[in-house]
């Protein structure tokens, strides 16, 4: 793929990716026209690698980390982008570059690392980092929907671990609507097959249809296959067993701080 061929396919993303980083479009935007300018007057300051796309972003992450000052106030007009600005802020530069890299631009972990020119190690303390922070900022209520003792306990571990109060672990579908309609968390975490052959799918169904601002859902499954079959919305948030720790909770932190509007213990969305 051509340089121009690669900007013209990628450009969105990166407009996506710089206001996401400065918290408003216009900045955002003059820091995409950097790479462009630059790349226009000399081609080869694109880093030499065979990934355009990583390419592209690891030009405009380097611009972004050499020139960026924070502003004063927050620009953004919306209130939620002034939320997810002010949130974002408050993480230290590369741990927000690391978390809008896997989090929102979909990168795998070794690209991101190359995109910021540290080894995967470092990548996954930067990635640490930005997943204790932003728990920190939005620390929630946690419904558990598992069946199986020794991943529920996991699970419910790390969920603590982040900060946040798990209100019931549950191993059925019945089980789960009498927690959830006992206390409405800010986040559900479910398991597909359930303890008396229940459906933890048919469970995140009913707690949609019982709750005014039903809360986001992170599936964690053995059976992805059962949920990404295009014949209904697929979920936003899909964990695969055997999972890594370090999946889970940057899942957790990325469903809270992208769906969670409200914030805190008493935010259901």
């Amino acid at each position: 793929m051509s340089i121009s061929a690669a900007i013209k396919t990628y450009l969105p993303f990166m407009r996506r990716y710089a206001r996401a980083l400065t918290g408003s479009q216009e900045s955002g935007d003059t820091y995409v026209s950097a790479v462009i300018e630059t790349l226009i007057a000399d081609p080869k300051a694109l880093p030499d690698l065979d990934d355009k796309r990583v390419a592209l972003y690891r030009m405009l992450s380097s611009i972004w980390s050499t020139a960026y000052v924070e502003p004063e106030g927050l620009i953004a007009s919306e209130t939620w982008e002034k939320t997810a600005s002010l949130r974002l802020a408050s993480l230290p530069p590369a741990a927000r570059q690391a978390f809008l890299l896997i989090s929102v631009e979909g990168f795998s972990a070794a690209e991101a690392a190359t995109i910021l020119e540290v080894d995967e190690g470092q990548l996954e303390a930067l990635i640490e980092t930005a997943t204790g922070d932003i728990a920190a900022q939005v620390s929630t209520s946690v419904l558990i929907i598992e069946d199986e003792p020794m991943i529920a306990m996991e699970i419910e571990q790390l969920v603590e671990g982040l900060g946040h109060r798990v209100t019931a672990v549950t191993r059925t579908h019945a089980e789960a609507i009498e927690a959830f309609r006992a206390e409405e968390p800010g986040l559900v975490l479910a398991d597909i097959q359930l303890a008396d052959g229940s459906s933890g799918i048919d469970a995140v169904k009913e707690i949609f249809s019982v709750s005014e601002r039903p809360p986001p859902v992170i599936f964690i499954t053995a059976y992805p296959e059962r949920l990404l079959t295009g014949e209904r919305p697929e979920p936003t948030f899909l964990v695969t067993k055997p999972f890594s720790p370090e999946m889970v909770k940057a899942l957790v932190s990325q469903a809270l701080f992208f769906e969670n509007k409200g914030g805190g213990d008493a935010a259901t969305g």
